[in-house]
């Protein structure tokens, strides 16, 4: 079970991922443009409204920027698939306090014996017996 965990950890991020080529790139980018230019727009609509004295402009003030910029963290993610996962903790297994060592080799004791028996599979209703 340990190989088949550690083969999985080290393979992931290794598979070619899928960036989005031709018409589709270029969808991207404009809608990138379009998300970024009406943020914008509506930024220094509601600026020139909440210095106007309005004051729940206020609140769009702000609000405006964070669209655009989920606009960007999208389209990084999509032309970019990797990049949020760039930065990867090593996969170390945690050391187990002195006074758990015992309970672990009892649990994993009881884990081989379960495996040895049949993995411990309860029968599906379609295999019981009607009572």
């Amino acid at each position: 079970m340990e190989a088949a965990e550690s083969s999985i950890s080290e393979t992931e991020g290794t598979a070619p991922l899928d960036r989005p080529h031709g018409l589709g790139a270029i969808r991207l980018h404009v809608a990138l443009v379009v998300v970024v230019v009406v943020c914008s727009l509506a930024f220094s609509v509601e600026l020139q409204r909440a210095l106007g004295g309005n004051a729940l402009s206020w609140a769009y003030v702000f609000e405006w920027p964070i669209f655009a910029l989920f606009g960007v963290v999208m389209w990084l993610r999509t032309m970019r698939p990797g990049w949020a996962r760039s930065v990867r903790v090593p996969s170390v297994k945690p050391e187990v306090a002195p006074e758990f060592e015992g309970m672990l080799a009892r649990w994993q004791d009881e884990q081989r014996k379960i495996q040895q028996a049949g993995g411990g599979v309860e029968p599906s209703h379609e295999d019981a017996q009607p009572t």
